[in-house]
């Protein structure tokens, strides 16, 4: 198999519970619990194979029974996985909260991630990649390598700076083609650059065309910022275009919707030959449908759930 979409990045088992409100300090509240298979990589991975792309996933976990589960989620879900035993860790594991509203938070233990390293990358799957995604949410020297190795191979790269990291390198950007952050991430990359620059609050009261001006800051040839229900601003060199949101979702559970969007991302770019704005345009049709549904990896949807959800939308 020869992946045209290899994602590498974090396996992390998620253990979810779902609650009214958020417990303030000190307080218990009572929650229904959840487990399941999750971590950025591997979360995008599955929106990428799920919307029609034919996918490859690189990632480390421990020699437990979380692994062992990765291994067969992603048999089930047609991924090329190469899943490297660090026996001497953890898999890594999140916890979640969800509240009523469907808002998320999040605590992730990386576990195995941490010790992804640069041997452990099939280089003959970079090389052999169109797309190769990776994210900030395992070894950063590694996802440094990933991206440098697939920039020589001319492979389009794309970084989803998630989490975003008190250790995070700027020049991390110089082999990145297609960066997609969420708002709190694009302030902290601005911030990089020109400490105390900007704010959420600030970012909000920005127009559309001061927004792209900092997107073209960053250095990178396209930036994404998804901006939540609002959709997203697809920011290159010669113009900018704002894609709306989709109106109407009932929103179960926003945990993974921007895997959702970069996973199907992804998947657009190989489907629609590198036009970034309908890949954007697909993304987004992808993490609406994603928050429809509980959980990460098992709420992102199938390519004719997708092809259902556009066909209603024209109508």
């Amino acid at each position: 198999m020869n992946p045209s979409v290899v994602v590498v990045g974090s396996y992390v088992q998620d253990l979810t519970w779902r609650c009214a409100e958020f417990p303030q300090p000190g307080e218990t509240v009572i929650g229904r619990f959840a487990a399941g298979p999750g971590g950025k990589g591997s979360n995008q991975a599955v929106a990428a194979a799920r919307a029609g792309a034919a996918v490859g996933f690189i990632g480390a976990v421990g020699a437990d029974g979380f692994a062992a589960d990765g291994r067969r989620f992603h048999r089930r879900e047609k991924i090329f996985t190469h899943l490297i035993a660090k026996p001497r860790h953890a898999t890594g594991t999140a916890g979640i909260l969800v509240n009523r509203a469907g808002q998320n938070e999040i605590i992730v233990a990386l576990g195995a991630n941490a010790f992804l390293a640069r041997g452990d990358i099939d280089v003959r799957l970079i090389n052999r990649a169109h797309v190769v995604v990776t994210q900030l949410e395992s070894n950063l020297a590694t996802t440094a390598h990933v991206l440098r190795l697939a920039r020589r191979a001319g492979v389009v790269t794309v970084l989803n700076p998630a989490p975003m990291r008190a250790d995070f390198d700027p020049r991390l950007l110089v082999n990145v083609d297609v960066l997609i952050p969420n708002e709190p991430e694009f302030v902290s990359l601005v911030n990089h650059r020109r400490p105390g620059l900007l704010t959420e609050k600030k970012l909000h009261r920005l127009q559309p065309e001061q927004l792209h001006e900092l997107c073209r800051s960053l250095g990178v040839p396209t930036v994404i910022v998804t901006l939540g229900a609002r959709g997203c601003l697809v920011s290159q060199p010669k113009d900018f275009e704002i894609i709306a949101g989709h109106a109407g979702i009932k929103v179960v559970d926003t945990t993974g919707a921007g895997d959702a969007f970069v996973g199907g991302f992804a998947a657009g770019l190989v489907r629609f030959e590198g036009d970034s704005g309908r890949a954007a345009r697909f993304a987004n049709a992808v993490a609406a449908l994603s928050v429809t549904k509980f959980g990460t990896a098992p709420a992102m949807p199938t390519a004719r759930e997708i092809a259902r959800f556009l066909r209603r939308q024209r109508d």
